[in-house]
Parts: structure tokens; C-alpha cells; sequence
């Protein structure tokens, strides 16, 4: 039997291509991996991406999600909430994009996601240590010492 061991990518369905990315970069900095005319793009994460791809807009589901790892989630928090993105406060940062996907936000330094040594230099995010908790959660897998 197989076993899983990772995401390669999450597609997300959109109307427009164009103003997801617009949308999108307002709040997350990110690289064009590419794209397949108007129809699709790809966002780079490191060794991991996003497609964006055009299609019929869903009605929104709560429950259906997809999480994104940060280095600053109270920045993305901040950012939607100027731009009036109904997010809480504090806590779990859960929003709705104009295309109704359900997005959850995370910090990196708060669960056990963790990048190859390679991939976190490349991405210039060294200094962004874990939590206590996230290294025990890490540990307790036998991830790291």
C-alpha cells in the first residue's frame, strides 16, 4: 500500500485567472510558477504550488478547506481586515476568497509542517524558529531531536 507523504498542489477554482492572482497579491507574496494561457496559473511554495484554475464558481462550504503556511499569519490577518475581509479578531485565521474557497492560514513556526533544509534556505526563511509545541509534536515523531 502506498503511503502518503505530502501535497504536491491544491487547485482552486476561480472565475477569473487573472483577478485571482490580482486578489491573492494583495495579501500573500508570491512567484508565477507559470501558466496555461487565460485558463490556469501556478503559484509557487517553495517545493510546493497552487493552481488557479478557471471554472464555474461553487457556492461556498465551510467545512471544505485548504490551509496555507506563513511567516507572518497576524500580517495576512491585518491585510485582510483593511481590505475588509470578514476574519476574526484573534485565533483562527479562516477566510472566504471572492470565489467562495474556504482558506485557513497557519504560521510555520506554530505546527510540525516542516520544509528540507534545502528548500527553507532557498526560501530565505531560516530565522523563523518553531514553537515549543511544534517541536514536540516534530520530536514525538521522531522529525528532529
Amino acid at each position: 500500500m502506498a503511503r502518503l507523504i505530502g501535497i504536491n498542489h491544491v487547485a482552486l477554482e476561480v472565475e477569473d485567472v487573472d483577478a485571482a492572482l490580482d486578489w491573492y497579491g494583495r495579501f500573500f507574496e508570491f512567484e508565477l510558477r507559470g501558466r496555461i494561457g487565460t485558463t490556469m496559473a501556478f503559484v509557487d511554495m517553495g517545493d510546493q504550488f497552487i493552481a488557479l484554475s478557471a471554472g464555474r464558481r461553487q457556492p461556498p462550504d465551510q467545512a471544505r478547506h485548504f490551509g496555507l503556511v506563513v511567516d507572518d499569519k497576524e500580517g495576512v490577518r491585518a491585510a485582510l481586515r483593511e481590505a475588509g475581509v470578514d476574519v476574526a479578531g484573534s485565533g483562527s485565521l479562516d477566510f472566504l476568497d471572492p470565489w467562495g474557497n474556504n482558506v485557513q492560514v497557519v504560521d510555520y513556526r506554530d505546527i510540525q509542517f516542516t520544509k528540507a533544509p534545502e528548500v527553507v534556505r532557498a526560501m530565505g526563511i531560516e530565522g523563523l524558529p518553531k514553537t515549543q509545541a511544534a517541536l514536540e509534536e516534530l520530536r514525538s515523531k521522531g522529525i528532529t531531536d
